[in-house]
């Protein structure tokens, strides 16, 4: 056991270590309920914009999973790999400097390692399970929607929408227009403005309406 801990706190082994006690920990929080597994993800609400660590990983091929999926994963093989490697060089009578030469080279060998495995994970998830794309406020452009205050107009506006999973919002609405559009009047979601979180509508027309039957 003292031969393990020993290994365990060795260069270049005690960097995982480290890192793998505080994947323990959040796994652990995870079960109880504390913490979601998409904790690190970046929340999407009609952006595509990514977050550093996010985007970090998918640079290296690793989108597809959670992040802290794929960083529990690296961490675990790297730690692995680590500890093996420094459990071999322990066998050898070697010089600290070849030691440290050794170390640092085994630690670049626990990253490769450690990208390799997550990756193929990575992409056998990618290949084998159904896409799934985030909910966006732009999956709403191009529905039909039911009126529900007295009038809208470029300042006012409320309406009922239905979404592609039977799932119903009620969304504020504008319109450029003068057309008439009062409690009950259908209308059609035309663009959304991220900057007044509300949509543009136009007074619905059969022949516009895209997911017409």
């Amino acid at each position: 056991m003292s031969d393990f801990v020993t290994a365990a706190l060795a260069f270049p082994t005690a960097l995982f270590s480290f890192a793998l006690v505080v994947v323990a920990c959040y796994w652990c929080l995870v079960i109880i309920g504390a913490l979601g597994v998409d904790t690190l993800d970046p929340d999407v609400d009609g952006t595509t914009e990514l977050g550093g660590l996010t985007a970090a990983m998918s640079a290296l091929g690793l989108h597809g999973v959670p992040v802290t999926v794929s960083l529990s994963t690296m961490i675990a093989v790297a730690w692995f790999v680590s500890l093996s490697g420094t459990v071999l060089l322990d066998r050898f009578d070697l010089s600290d400097p070849l030691t440290i030469a050794l170390g640092i080279l085994l630690l670049a060998i626990a990253l490769v390692c450690a990208w390799a495995v997550t990756s193929a994970l990575a992409l056998a998830v990618r290949r084998f399970l159904p896409d799934h794309k985030e909910p966006s406020r732009h999956d709403f452009i191009g529905r039909v929607c039911v009126v529900r205050t007295g009038r809208v107009d470029r300042d006012f506006g409320q309406a009922e929408v239905t979404a592609a999973d039977g799932s119903t919002a009620l969304i504020q609405v504008r319109q450029t227009g003068e057309e008439s559009l009062t409690a009950g009047s259908t209308a059609l979601i035309v663009d959304y403005a991220p900057e007044g979180s509300f949509f543009w509508v136009t007074a619905y027309h059969a022949e516009l309406d895209p997911h017409r039957s």
